[in-house]
């Protein structure tokens, strides 16, 4: 962690800024002339690209989803000033995961004290799901970096530049207008209790918060310090917010005629995610994303056995007597545990796809409360928090024995070069032939800005490579009246490290097929057997592959003869 001495120099906040900028880049450098990945490709790029060449805020080239177009109006901005090229995306997103760190260290100094925000900070930045989200073009990190500046200035009574940040951090993905609504459903809570004896859960009538010296060496945040307006100016403008989000949906529908997006969009994330049993089980996966997923276990087991074996540390207070190392104010905590089971919740509860970038403005929460609780008990807490920084970066390279999004570490890098190296083989062997695939491939051959080819390729689509969808793909060859194809890309849609013991349970495989998309893609060899073709190019890569399969019969010389026609 950071030396005292350097401690006065990192709260000035562009020395800070300019720090985490150099530190993220050098660590991204090796990542960022990459192509575009899966939903890169498939939706954010695409729209960051219409508003580039069109100016419109709804895209064209893909089914608009209704997501706020900040982030995607930023990357068309630095296209526009510096260039196309996925070398300027990526450094567009550098900026905005640096300033999404400094909101964390903002954010842990004022409920805490630098020495925490140092640490939290560094642990946020090499979290495995933050560090592979930091340079890849989502919206989900820069809109838990405005709610950071948000939560800081809310707690610092800036509640005009709160409602500034969070009404930034809407339009930039909706689904986070949940953080400032929570948090006026907790004031109004408050408000209703006032008499009892839970009122000190919040931060209600005159009891004041802030800034309060203990410690001789640094300042720490306490509930006894600063005088705070009234609920109902905190309520008011908590939900502003809501008012950009809305005039945006309203634009949407009158520019679509939809509100949330395709309907299809809307019934994969709304409509089909409504059941009892789907949000049980979508509950524990949110539950262990904020708590255990890719090593952060580690760190939260640390602040249980620190909070349930060790007595607080002692230190010199400002008047030199020894002091308890106070916690983070427990009305502070309580907005966080707000925010972390709002996000909890609701993302259970909505979402198709129950990744674990959603969870990105609650789990740095989670991170400041377990540093603050290990600064708070442990001796020598540097070492311990160095132990889970080094876990975590262990993440970055080690997939884990279950089935993960490749997004929420290095092994998109894996899923990116297997692509590369199979879609170049493809576009130099086969440059006229129909390829079958399946989707982000498809737009990755008839999109050569993604970066993937240098010419449009002819691609015949199939949902995945499951054995359903091969049968289906093999009949479709051999239909009268339907196209052909020459030659197919296959490659692993899902991340599957094998069977488990726990996927000997048949019922568990059926729930998982039922309410996530489980799949099984078949191995090359299999497909190619009833492709009816053979293996002409295959790699893989930690579990994940990509093979090209020629078909048989003639289909490939009728391909190259059209070619030099």
């Amino acid at each position: 962690m950071a030396s005292p001495r350097l401690l006065p120099l990192l709260r000035v906040t562009p020395v800070l800024f300019a720090v985490i900028v150099v530190g993220i880049f050098l660590l991204h450098l090796p990542l960022l002339q990459l192509p575009y990945f899966w939903d890169e490709a498939g939706y954010y790029v695409p729209a960051a690209r219409d508003i580039l060449l069109t100016g419109s805020f709804i895209p064209h080239s893909t089914v608009s989803n209704a997501h706020p177009p900040l982030v995607m109006a930023w990357i068309a901005l630095w296209w526009k000033v510096v260039g196309y090229a996925p070398l300027v995306t990526r450094v567009a997103m550098l900026v905005l995961a640096a300033f999404s760190l400094l909101g964390v260290f903002r954010l842990a100094e004022r409920v805490s004290n630098t020495q925490v925000a140092v640490a939290a900070t560094v642990c946020t930045a090499v979290y495995p799901v933050f560090f592979a989200q930091t340079s890849l073009a989502h919206v989900d990190l820069a809109a838990a970096g405005f709610v950071f500046w948000g939560l800081a200035a809310y707690v610092e009574e800036e509640l005009l530049a709160a409602a500034l940040w969070f009404g930034l951090a809407a339009l930039s993905k909706e689904t986070v207008i949940l953080v400032p609504v929570a948090l006026a459903g907790w004031e109004v809570v408050g408000v209703l209790a006032r008499g009892s004896s839970l009122r000190k859960l919040w931060l209600v009538g005159d009891s004041p918060r802030g800034l309060k010296p203990t410690l001789k060496q640094d300042s720490y945040r306490s509930a006894e310090a600063l005088r705070h307006p009234k609920s109902g100016t905190r309520i008011f403008f908590l939900l502003i917010p809501l008012l950009p989000l809305t005039l945006w949906y309203g634009y949407h529908y009158a520019r679509t005629g939809y509100v949330f997006g395709n309907p299809e969009f809307f019934r994969y994330n709304v409509a089909a995610t409504l059941n009892p049993t789907r949000f049980v089980l979508a509950l524990a996966m949110r539950v262990w994303q904020v708590s255990g997923y890719l090593h952060l276990w580690i760190l939260t087991l640390a602040m249980l056995l620190a909070m349930w074996m060790l007595p607080p540390q002692r230190g010199s207070g400002a008047e030199g007597k020894q002091t308890e190392r106070p916690r983070i104010a427990l009305p502070l905590q309580m907005l966080f545990y707000v925010v972390i089971a709002a996000y909890v919740i609701a993302m259970a509860l909505i979402g198709g796809a129950v990744l674990a970038r959603y969870m990105l403005p609650a789990v740095p929460l989670v991170i400041i409360v377990a540093v603050s609780t290990i600064w708070r008990r442990l001796q020598f807490w540097r070492a311990a928090v160095a132990c889970v920084a080094l876990a975590l970066v262990v993440g970055w390279f080690w997939n884990p024995p279950y089935g993960f999004s490749p997004e929420d570490n290095l092994a998109y890098r894996d899923y990116i070069v297997l692509h590369e190296d199979g879609e170049r083989f493809l576009e130099a062997r086969y440059p006229m032939a129909r390829v079958l695939t399946a989707w982000p491939a498809s737009d990755e051959l008839t999109r050569p800005w993604l970066g993937y080819v240098t010419r449009p390729m002819s691609v015949v689509r199939i949902e995945d490579f499951s054995l359903e969808q091969v049968l289906s793909a093999a009949e479709f060859r051999s239909g009268p009246s339907r196209p052909n194809y020459e030659v197919a890309l296959i490659f692993s849609t899902k991340y599957e490290p094998g069977p488990a013991r726990w996927d000997r349970w048949r019922k568990w495989t059926e729930l998982k097929s039922r309410f996530f998309g489980f799949h099984r893609d078949l191995p090359p060899a299999a497909a190619a057997q009833i492709l009816g073709g053979h293996i002409v190019f295959s790699e893989q890569r930690q579990g994940q592959w990509v093979a090209v399969i020629e078909m048989e019969r003639g289909e490939v010389q009728n391909a190259e003869v059209r070619m030099r026609r």
